[in-house]
């Protein structure tokens, strides 16, 4: 063989392989670069006329939103005002030409003086429909990019078009100017590869002796075959006694690892003694050596030296023993114990259906089967009762000991049509089905003739098909393959793979069970909470929610906005997971929701809420009797004494709930009831038993206030307290529940730091800010629910809230309301001034009559207009009818009739009676008479 390679031709012939490497070389590189030099033309051409139309639709946006163009166009003489200025703007923006036109396209302005009167040809319909947009025009006087802009009134109507481009030719030239450049760097390139490619056919010429591809294959067919086939193991290690080549019953007998070429002899896990003699290089006659159970006969010889230096050695195996098969079948029922007793601990950590499905396949690979595949019914992953029938199902879970496998990948929709298919005549039975030779199973290779000659061809030869029973309903598939040259599944096989997936089936099934709740209760803590929050002036809201992965909790947020542009931030927490927390929350906020109609302070909602509880407890338990607790709320709300504010300071009591046996109790909810006037910045808040809120100042700076923590709601016996604080403009309130801040390896104070962390940031959005703060906080599998609320907090400008004092003369009624009445022309809200005058001489009338000192009127520009008259009587109004022989009574029934919404907040020296008016009204909600206002005035409630 030497002596015909010594003639073979020194040139790159293209029989052989360095000859045949560099045509295809050369032919790729070739075909890139021209792929690539026209694509960058044809790229460069396409962002050329897109940089055309974008510049010529923006400088057609601006000159057509351009101040005092529709005063231009409705002038005697729109050219003279016009022709000057466009021409301007088109040398200043590059363009070609700008035209401005009347809708039907006759010119009043163009670069080319001699087509203004004329009429620019092409379709305007759109333009004149008000939509702009860009084409590329053909005709005269010339081919170009342009754009149309409609000029609209303040009315929207369309007064004239915008007309601006880019002649083609212009933008074609600016492409041709980089053809030289792109062809030469192409052939630049071109030179390079084929260069590069030559030198590596050379040097590959070279190491091949320019044998061509046939001879090289039957060469490495000869050596594979020879290798290979033989049954005894061949090894053979380098200078540096390291493996370089290992054949077939080599690793088969040593058990040496797929990676195992290039290690040292003494990385390969061989018994001591065959390493030594490895590393001593000693030559050996059938020396017998143990690896494992076999017992090996051992011949090793040095290779021959190559240069004057050693090349290594050649290790030669052969098994000399019988007991195999005796010894394996003992090592194969003790390791199916420990497979099962691996699986009761490894299936079923998790109560989630996907994953209890992979530990399945996962313990019995590489063990009991090469491959494992389960398949579920579409039900059973939704966490729903299986409906019987089987004939569909969705793979779940796919193990095997390679990555590469011929398998329907996971998530794949697995049928089984034909009914002779193992996997069908499984299910039918409800007991497994043994294949010992797929090849023989004509109805598996019926049902996909494809996928089966393609898993024959991977090796696979042997199936077990079990059912996943539980209760007596199939819940799915799993299938146990065997591929390479391991033995083929038996009888004895059959029962082990019943009783594995039976073991794995109870965990499926209260896997399914846990996300059929799970769903329900998500389902219906969704439905309870807040989907789209008010869009309010007051604050900037956003929030985060979070449900636990174990179970659905109770955690709650609202935002409700509340008289006098005020709003009222919540959050609370019902102890507890599952559909009863979930429903409970839903109840509270509810509660919550028709409590704050009453505008309460915090301290005494949070009180009435705590007495609803209670006997919302009582009447679950069947109970009769009277409350006993008194949370200071209800009617004894503003009657509490300091005496029973002894709670202050103290922490919050744990919220688990201590219900009778046989029922669950609401006891154990804590909230967070927040009041934000954007008036005057001041902020009201009270707690139960719930973590405070964190104050964020425009610096960045992060405190969290100081409030009396309060019981938990339903414990009872302790009166609730009111902190007020008054916010520094700009600043951010930030809600949460304890869930964001503990975790299983974090304390409450911990969470506190690190929520304050990601707090500091500033220049952030409340949305950016939600972000940070669960980027920081949030671990991979939340034990409780997640509520997060941030607002940052704004006030209404001074020039929008005006106030007066009101003598208790009705001498001075006329005097305000003239002066409301200017207030109300000055912010422009003449259209709302007669009834705005009616309601604040009613209000103020009844006030003086009714009321007490000090009397004040403060109105509020916000969204709506609102109009509040305080006064010191907590006398509360009433809505009457009144008698058609009264002479009076009829003035809260005007107020209701003309105002929006109207009503009554107590304070803590009297009460406030406020009405508020849309800022626009149309002609017909106008009286048709103008009443004397004056009179009006004698009207009582």
């Amino acid at each position: 063989m030497s002596g015909r390679l010594g003639h073979r031709p020194k040139g790159l012939g293209l029989r052989s392989v360095a000859g045949q490497v560099f045509a295809l070389q050369a032919v790729i590189v070739a075909l890139l670069v021209t792929v690539g030099a026209l694509a960058l033309i044809f790229q460069a051409r396409y962002d050329t006329e897109r940089d055309a139309r974008n510049r010529s639709l923006a400088a057609a946006e601006a000159f057509a939103h351009a101040p005092g163009l529709v005063d231009s166009l409705r002038a005697p003489d729109p050219t003279a005002l016009l022709q000057a200025r466009a021409e301007s703007v088109r040398r200043a923006s590059g363009l070609d030409f700008l035209a401005v036109m009347t809708p039907d396209g006759i010119r009043y302005t163009d670069s080319r003086p001699e087509l203004i009167g004329q009429r620019s040809t092409g379709d305007f319909t759109r333009a004149r429909e008000g939509e702009s947009f860009t084409e590329v025009f053909h005709g005269e006087p010339s081919d170009a990019v342009r754009a149309i802009v409609p000029v609209r009134t303040d009315d929207g109507d369309i007064v004239g078009l915008v007309s601006t481009g880019i002649e083609v030719e212009n933008v074609g030239n600016v492409v041709e100017d980089q053809v030289p450049l792109l062809l030469g760097t192409a052939a630049g390139a071109l030179v390079l590869a084929v260069g590069g490619a030559a030198l590596v056919s050379r040097r590959l010429r070279r190491q091949t002796h320019g044998l061509g591809p046939v001879e090289m294959t039957r060469i490495n067919e000869h050596h594979e075959a020879v290798l290979h086939a033989v049954r005894e193991g061949v090894l053979i290690i380098d200078a540096d006694l390291r493996l370089l080549l290992a054949n077939d019953e080599a690793r088969r007998l040593l058990d040496l690892a797929p990676d195992a070429e290039q290690r040292h002899v003494n990385e390969l896990g061989l018994d001591p003694r065959t390493a030594a003699l490895l590393s001593s290089g000693r030559v050996v006659n059938d020396e017998v050596h143990l690896a494992g159970d076999r017992l090996l006969a051992v011949n090793v010889r040095p290779t021959a030296p190559y240069r004057g230096r050693p090349t290594g050695t050649v290790m030669t195996l052969r098994d000399s023993t019988e007991l195999a098969t005796v010894s394996g079948r003992a090592e194969v029922a003790r390791g199916r114990l420990q497979l099962l007793y691996e699986a009761g601990v490894r299936i079923g950590t998790t109560l989630d259906v996907v994953r209890t499905a992979e530990e399945l396949s996962e313990v019995a690979v590489p063990r009991f089967a090469d491959f494992v595949t389960v398949e579920l019914l579409e039900p059973v992953l939704r966490g729903e009762e299986p409906s019987g029938a089987f004939t569909e199902m969705r793979r779940t879970a796919l193990t095997g000991v390679t990555a590469e496998h011929p398998f329907q990948p996971v998530g794949d929709l697995i049928r089984c049509i034909v009914p002779t298919t193992p996997m069908a005549m499984a299910l039918d039975s409800g007991h497994a089905v043994l294949v010992e030779q797929l090849d023989e199973a004509d109805g598996w290779r019926a049902q996909d003739p494809a996928g089966a000659a393609e898993a024959l061809a991977y090796g696979l030869h042997s199936l077990v098909a079990v059912p996943v029973l539980a209760r007596g309903v199939v819940l799915g598939m799993a299938n146990f393959w065997r591929a390479g040259t391991q033995e083929p599944f038996g009888e004895e096989d059959l029962t082990f793979a019943e009783e594995l997936t039976a073991r794995a089936a109870v965990s499926i099934d209260n896997a399914r069970r846990f996300t059929r709740e799970h769903a329900m209760a998500v389902a219906l803590q969704r439905s309870l909470l807040p989907r789209i929050l008010p869009d309010l002036s007051a604050v900037d809201v956003a929030y985060r929610y979070l449900p636990a992965k174990a179970g659905v909790g109770g955690d709650w947020f609202d935002v409700i906005p509340l008289p006098g542009a005020r709003v009222a931030l919540v959050v609370g927490d019902v102890v507890g997971h599952g559909l009863h927390a979930a429903a409970t929350m839903g109840r509270l906020r509810t509660a919550v929701h028709n409590f704050s109609t009453l505008d309460l302070p915090p301290d005494e909602l949070l009180g009435h809420l705590d007495e609803l509880i209670d006997r919302i407890d009582r009447v679950d338990r069947g109970s009769d009797g009277e409350p006993t607790g008194g949370s200071g709320g209800g009617s004894e709300g503003s009657d509490r004494s300091d005496a029973g504010r002894t709670a202050e300071g103290s922490s919050a009591v744990d919220g688990s709930a201590e219900g009778k046996e046989g029922s669950e109790r609401i006891t154990g909810a804590t909230c967070l009831y927040v009041i934000y006037d954007p008036a005057d910045g001041r902020c009201l808040m009270a707690r139960a038993g719930h973590p405070g809120p964190a104050l964020v100042h425009q610096d960045g700076r992060v405190e969290f206030p100081e409030l009396p923590a309060g019981l938990p709601l339903g414990v009872g016996g302790m009166p609730f307290e009111t902190t007020e604080l008054y916010l520094p403009e700009g600043s951010r309130l930030v809600l949460f529940t304890d869930g964001l801040l503990v975790d299983r390896d974090r304390d409450f104070d911990t969470g506190l730091g690190l929520l304050a962390e990601a707090l500091a940031t500033t220049g952030h959005s409340p949305q950016q800010a939600c972000g940070d703060v669960l980027t920081t906080l949030l671990g991979p599998a939340p034990d409780d629910d997640i509520a997060l609320l941030i607002a940052d907090t704004r006030r209404l400008e001074p020039a929008r809230i005006a106030e007066w004092d009101v003598p208790p003369d009705p001498a001075d009624v006329s005097r305000i309301r003239n002066a409301g009445a200017a207030q109300l022309a000055a912010w422009g809200l003449d259209g709302i001034a007669f009834t705005a005058e009616l309601i604040l001489s009613e209000l103020i009338t009844n006030a003086i009559r009714y009321g007490a000192e000090p009397i004040r009127v403060r109105l509020l520009r916000d969204r709506r207009l609102i109009c509040e008259i305080s006064d010191g009587s907590s006398t509360a109004p009433h809505l009457r009818y009144a008698a058609t022989t009264d002479e009076g009574g009829r003035g809260l029934f005007l107020v209701a009739q003309f105002a929006e919404r109207w009503g009554t907040r107590y304070t803590q020296r009297g009460k406030v009676i406020w009405a508020e008016l849309p800022l626009t009204t149309g002609d017909s909600e106008l009286p048709a008479l103008t009443p004397d206002l004056d009179a009006l005035e004698d009207l009582a409630w």
